[in-house]
């Protein structure tokens, strides 16, 4: 229960500040706003203040600022508000409406890593900044590979490997290279893997295995040493700014393969994490402290940004991509043409997460 309240915390905040970011441009540029709301209907509360309602609804999986004239009727184009409208706004300015919520998740981000960096942000030591220390450094599991000995014995991202042990023959403090050569010594001898996950002692027992892609008796890690970065204000500013971007670059080309891969049939839902997942997810960023949760909350905002960039209807990226067809065509879409669009759109995000969400279920029974 407590996974869920913190997941529906973490969305609450990121929609929030996404829609906020859409919304205080378009209030600030005089295009008139009707909702703010967190969640889809059917409507639980809200209060109005002004002209703008504000909304809380059932189904917390996202949120929304409806802004008049954003899909544009008789009314929004030519009614007595008409000149309120974001339809007959200037282009860069229907342009920046819709840029203000991703700027404003790369904000987020920004701000919760450098947090972290200001608290200890978990680094790897070979991306440690040239001046600075990195503390409690330890050998931690930055990877388990699906289906894997690792998985089975349920290790898990984050947790730090203290010893390894087959037979009388044990390695201490271990390091990446001796640690592969010790599983590669032992071919498939069952091995004792002591760790750290959190505050708390572990143990568990692996047999190495021969993979279809490996010769090599592995079982399924990716590992680094990993310690505990703390900076200075000024630093940590741009040290968050410098892995801000890194995550963008990382997500976009996340989101490329996946999108690549699907369209030339060769996409899986595998790799894909919806609510009930992120939710398990959530779970365990917690356990490894306030710090890991931060860095995760933080993924999650770069994620909904390059998401909500895909130009797709319905997405912010899908009217920035009307809206360039208008500039370059020199007139507008017609609004029957795009509402419809839009309309498709959002139903096939919303039957793409059903999917998801069932493909989160199946994976826990």
């Amino acid at each position: 229960m407590m996974n869920i309240i913190i997941f529906l915390i973490i969305l609450l905040v990121l929609v929030v500040s996404h829609e906020w970011g859409h919304f205080i441009v378009a209030k600030k540029s005089g295009i008139r706003v009707d909702e703010f709301s967190f969640g889809f209907p059917p409507k639980l509360f809200g209060v109005k203040r002004g002209e703008t309602s504000y909304n809380f609804n059932a189904l917390p999986f996202g949120g929304y600022v409806k802004i008049f004239g954003e899909n544009p009727n008789e009314e929004s184009l030519n009614g007595p508000d008409s000149k309120r409208s974001f339809v007959n706004k200037p282009w860069y300015t229907q342009a920046s409406v819709l840029v203000a919520g991703v700027v404003m998740n790369f904000i987020v981000a920004w701000i919760l890593l450098s947090i972290g960096f200001m608290s200890g942000l978990p680094s790897s030591a070979g991306q440690v900044p040239e001046g600075t220390v990195l503390s409690n450094q330890a050998l931690t599991i930055t990877s388990v590979l699906a289906g894997s000995p690792a998985e089975k014995g349920q290790l898990k991202v984050g947790d730090k490997i203290t010893l390894m042990k087959a037979g009388d023959d044990a390695t201490e403090t271990p390091s990446t290279t001796s640690v592969q050569y010790f599983i590669k010594k032992h071919g498939n001898e069952p091995i004792t893997i002591s760790y750290l996950r959190g505050s708390e002692t572990k143990e568990v027992i692996v047999t190495p295995e021969i993979t279809k892609t490996s010769d090599t008796p592995m079982i399924g890690i990716s590992m680094d040493i990993i310690g505990n970065l703390k900076l200075p204000v000024h630093k940590a500013l741009f040290e968050g700014l410098k892995l801000s971007w890194d995550l963008v670059v990382a997500t976009v080309q996340g989101f490329y393969h996946l999108i690549y891969d699907g369209l030339s049939g060769h996409g899986s839902l595998a790799g894909i994490t919806g609510p009930i997942g992120i939710v398990g997810v959530v779970g365990d960023a917690a356990s490894f402290g306030f710090i890991y949760l931060l860095s995760f909350t933080a993924l999650i905002s770069i994620n909904l940004a390059v998401i909500n960039l895909i130009p797709f209807p319905a997405l912010d990226g899908g009217r920035l991509l009307f809206l360039l067809i208008e500039k370059i065509k020199g007139s507008r879409i017609t609004p029957k043409i795009a509402n419809t669009a839009n309309v498709i759109g959002f139903g096939l995000l919303m039957i793409l997460m059903v999917v998801i969400t069932y493909n989160d279920i199946v994976k826990l029974l």
